[in-house]
């Protein structure tokens, strides 16, 4: 059985500012801004919330079936999935469109100005979950153009696949009422502690009521773990202690890549949280969010230091 990953595909274009912004920005001269940094240290990621999450459940050994919309300069990012095994059967080509960019210039303080580019992920709408031909246990609703995932969301339930609603920096474009109706639709809502928060003051519902309308409730906390909220009662998830800091960046789409793991294969939840805070650490080790790697061994070992068992 297969995971559908719906969400986004990005490149994330990362420039280095060796010098610091308020060197050349004027404060009384902000209403007439024209600036230009030179960026000499410039590199290229390959992102998105279903690639990245793609990505890290394929590392695991599990069976990624992504979805989004891409445009005409997916190339290098279609090869790089082809050499990883992961399918694009449903990666929809837009060709009036570029795939979706981010450029992110830092400075000397680590100050950060950021353009984004949607391009062809304002279309993800245009791919349906009753398109998949392949058997899926579960699937996510990622963050993503808000068209693609309200519809996505209904459409998983209507398919009767149980999904994770992950609302991540998507959380700005839902009103209350829309983040109430979808996560009605979904049997797992994740988050971090601080969209968990937006989540309560959008809606206007406590903690208590919000966690009653899923089957269960992800709330992860950094270098504090995590907590899931099931049926049963409260997990924590103690976080899984990293060799080295290098960028948290993906470490979010990391976890749940772990989450979705330990549903395909039936895990506890237990288990399950415990794989997931083991792949945030090693994402956390590496710069980019599809630079780390592992063997399925090396894995298990990392869990048996971290927490004197695997799976």
């Amino acid at each position: 059985m297969s995971t559908l990953i719906a969400g986004s595909f990005a490149f994330d274009n990362i420039l280095v500012f060796h010098d610091k912004f308020k060197n050349h920005i004027l404060p009384d001269k902000v209403h007439i801004l024209n600036v230009a940094f030179l960026v000499p240290t410039m590199r290229r990621e390959f992102g998105g919330t279903a690639g990245n999450i793609s990505y890290n459940l394929k590392l695991l050994g599990g069976d990624p079936l992504p979805m989004g919309a891409v445009g005409t300069d997916f190339g290098p990012y279609a090869e790089r999935m082809d050499s990883f095994g992961i399918p694009r059967k449903y990666v929809m080509e837009i060709p009036e469109h570029f795939t979706a960019q981010a450029f992110i210039t830092t400075d000397e303080d680590d100050n950060q100005i950021t353009a984004f580019h949607p391009g062809a992920m304002g279309e993800g709408h245009r791919q349906k979950i009753t398109d998949v031909t392949e058997p899926v246990d579960w699937g996510i609703v990622s963050p993503d153009g808000k068209e693609a995932m309200v519809q996505h969301a209904a459409q998983f339930e209507s398919a009767g696949i149980p999904f994770i609603f992950d609302p991540g920096q998507g959380l700005p474009m839902f009103s209350g009422d829309e983040l109430l109706e979808v996560v009605d639709q979904a049997e797992i809502l994740a988050v971090n502690d601080y969209e968990w928060q937006m989540v309560q003051d959008k809606t206007g519902h406590s903690s208590d009521d919000l966690s009653k309308r899923v089957d269960t409730l992800i709330v992860t906390k950094g270098g504090e773990g995590s907590e899931i909220y099931t049926q049963d009662g409260l997990i924590h998830v103690p976080a899984a202690k990293p060799k080295g800091i290098e960028d948290p960046t993906g470490c979010g789409d990391a976890y749940r890549a772990g989450i979705l793991y330990g549903l395909e294969k039936g895990l506890d939840w237990e288990t399950t949280g415990r794989i997931a805070a083991t792949m945030g650490a090693y994402k956390i080790e590496c710069s980019g969010p599809q630079n780390h790697s592992f063997t399925v061994e090396e894995f298990k070992a990392r869990m048996e230091d971290n927490f004197g068992a695997s799976f």
